[in-house]
């Protein structure tokens, strides 16, 4: 692990430096908003308006990737304190470096057009009064399918490790670092043509494998979490402008939430599992 560590932290580092030789890129704004999303140890429904930034861009060896979602919940998922709902601020970010592209040699199999290395990692903060920390480390490769109409479909198998902070009193160990863990991760974004109509189905799925005991020595669960979408390219319909305003239906499935499933005394916990339908909005620039 600690030279999965090593190799992630190198790559993080050498986008620096080639950062300014992009030779594409994309950004969006977005907007997404559901009344069905759940909370660990929450029995009720929570109401979300979810704000993204995105970004992804290449160069001569590879790409980045980089997105911050800001979640509002209403008051089914209170703050600390309790007067309103919670802010939350997650960001991810991950590298790929494309093996084939840096050895100058066909990597190429099947339906496979490159091997990447991929790293990265995930922060979040909320302000809950359990007030989550979440540091994510993430390393391993990546197989870049060859896909139609300049899409793309990922697959990669990374090693993870977490540390978070757990802010309840009920927590035996307030600064906690997981065990290693896998994470399988496929991501997608797939334009098609209905008839007159330019969509696009994107999203990503992550399995996650345990990661040992959690906060108060509870062991954890394998984790599901995957978001998709059916976009339809409103701005090519209306001005002939491909990729710039895109409106349509998400969902979201978690399972396993955190990777938590029953308490101390072996009770399945309330909220670990959402199954979220979502009205999505994506301006791109």
């Amino acid at each position: 692990m600690k030279t999965i560590q090593t190799l992630a932290l190198v790559a993080l580092a050498g986008t620096a430096s080639l950062a300014h030789a992009a030779t594409w890129s994309d950004s969006f704004l977005g907007y997404r908003y559901g009344t069905q999303f759940h909370e660990p140890s929450n029995t009720k429904d929570v109401r979300k308006h979810v704000l993204q930034y995105s970004q992804a861009s290449g160069y001569a060896f590879g790409q980045n990737f980089v997105n911050l979602d800001i979640l509002q919940s209403d008051k089914n998922d209170p703050s600390s304190g309790g007067d309103t709902g919670a802010t939350e601020f997650y960001l991810t970010y991950r590298h790929q470096l494309h093996l084939g592209k840096l050895l100058e040699r066909d990597l190429s199999f099947g339906p496979v057009k490159e091997v990447a290395f991929t790293a990265g990692f995930d922060l979040n903060t909320k302000n809950t009064t359990f007030a989550p920390r979440k540091r994510l480390l993430v390393a391993g490769p990546t197989l870049k399918f060859n896909v139609p109409n300049n899409g793309f479909f990922d697959l990669s198998l990374l090693a993870g490790k977490e540390w978070n902070h757990c802010g309840l009193a009920s927590c035996t160990d307030h600064e906690h670092g997981f065990d290693n863990q896998l994470i399988l991760s496929a991501a997608w974004g797939l334009p098609f043509q209905a008839g007159p109509v330019p969509l696009k189905f994107q999203g990503f799925i992550n399995y996650n494998t345990d990661k040992g005991k959690d906060y108060a020595g509870v062991k954890t669960e394998a984790e599901t979490l995957m978001r998709t979408s059916l976009m339809v390219d409103v701005g090519q319909m209306a001005a002939g402008r491909k990729n710039t305003l895109l409106v349509g239906v998400g969902y979201e499935m978690w399972l396993n939430k955190f990777g938590n499933h029953a308490t101390a005394a072996g009770v399945t916990k309330p909220g670990i599992n959402t199954y979220a339908p979502t009205l999505q909005m994506e301006w791109h620039f």
